[in-house]
């Protein structure tokens, strides 16, 4: 995909969308199926190759490697639906899910569904989606909120085709502009029950196997470290090639300034170091998953902290790759300034934030967490 990725990469930017043909070899690739199912047509790829595959992706376009982390996320709600439904949805060879964070709204209980109306946003990859998602709490008829296991109000997941949803233009961004996060809205929609279900209870779903035993979130952020290490490892890459050529006025060659062979040094370590980390977490905790239950709290902390670090890590080695690099990162169309703008842009996300470090170490020190891994 390398030659077509580079190829499509100034368009992807400029339409703020995935046009043909690159969209067709990504299916083609199986690329937006890593994690879906076998029985639907995925492949169940370990959670290890399905970082490497988006590290690698993201090394040529973080925007089509954020598109194909969503979409990959947004299958993982295959095993919670009626195998019927998920049929429905995924055996459409191009098929993809699109939908925004739970950031409000409410469905109304009907017999045999839901009927819901409201206005959502960051949609990444609605454009090319084939299904769209409403994560929202639930009405029941006598106007109580439904409420969970913990007694707190349930966050329902409606799916339903694209085309009964309006897409709004409003993702005009510094960065990952291709990646479409567009806002959507729906009025008056109904959604059969067996088109619906929640994250929430891991013990719900219908899918067994060790892939599915790690919570969405955690895979959440196991794909956003992917298009950070990529992003990243673009960026110093690119950067060593600069420095073998590049002789600021009035002084020594880049490659021979000591600060610079320092700094590059302590970059790749710090690079490296966090991608390993991340890799070897994944592999362990995989390989000691069950079939049927989740994995516990101390695994899925593992996981979040070493994701968390590796995107840490890419946004401080982005930072000193920009700022060596001189007026040589400031041009559109270097090596290092869309990317830069994309790696600030990731950097904003929910699966981004420092206080993840914080519930890491609440578990460690044995308190239980803040917030749900």
């Amino acid at each position: 995909m390398a030659d077509a990725l580079d190829a499509a990469a100034d368009e992807v930017e400029q339409t703020r969308r995935i046009g043909e043909p690159l969209l067709t070899q990504l299916h083609q690739a199986r690329l937006f199926r890593m994690l879906l199912p076998r029985e639907l047509g995925g492949d169940e790829v370990p959670p290890d190759e399905y970082l490497l595959a988006l590290e690698e992706i993201a090394r040529h376009d973080a925007s089509v490697a954020w598109n194909l982390f969503v979409g990959n996320s947004a299958a993982l709600i295959a095993p919670f639906l009626e195998v019927e439904a998920a049929r429905t949805i995924f055996t459409d060879p191009r098929a993809a899910v699109a939908w925004g964070p739970p950031h409000g709204g409410t469905a109304d209980a009907e017999a045999g569904g839901y009927r819901v109306s409201g206005k959502w946003d960051f949609a990444s990859g609605c454009r090319q989606a084939t299904w769209m998602g409403i994560h929202c709490r639930v009405k029941e008829a006598d106007g109580s909120l439904r409420l969970n296991n913990a007694g707190r109000p349930t966050i329902r997941t409606l799916l339903f085709p694209r085309n009964q949803a309006t897409l709004h233009d409003t993702w005009n961004t510094i960065g990952l502009r291709g990646t479409a996060s567009d806002s959507y809205s729906v009025n008056n929609l109904f959604v059969p029950e067996a088109f619906s279900t929640t994250r929430e209870d891991p013990t719900l779903r219908r899918k067994s196997g060790p892939l599915y035993a790690f919570p969405m979130q955690g895979l959440y952020a196991v794909g956003v470290a992917g298009v950070a290490l990529g992003t990243a490892r673009a960026m110093l890459s690119a950067f060593v090639d600069l420095a073998a050529e590049k002789t600021p006025r009035g002084l020594s060659r880049l490659a021979d300034t000591p600060a610079v062979q320092s700094g590059l040094g302590h970059n790749e370590a710090t690079l490296g170091a966090a991608r390993a980390y991340l890799l070897e977490a994944l592999r362990e905790v995989y390989a000691g998953a069950g079939e049927i239950d989740p994995i516990d709290i101390p695994d899925r902390a593992r996981v979040r902290l070493a994701a968390t670090h590796a995107i840490h890590g890419a946004i401080e080695v982005a930072d000193w790759v920009y700022k060596e690099a001189g007026v040589s990162a400031i041009f559109p169309g270097t090596p290092f300034e869309r990317r830069f703008r994309d790696m600030h842009t990731l950097s904003q996300q929910i699966q981004s934030r420092g206080a993840h470090y914080e519930a890491a170490g609440q578990v460690l020190l044995g308190i239980p967490p803040e917030i749900y891994f």
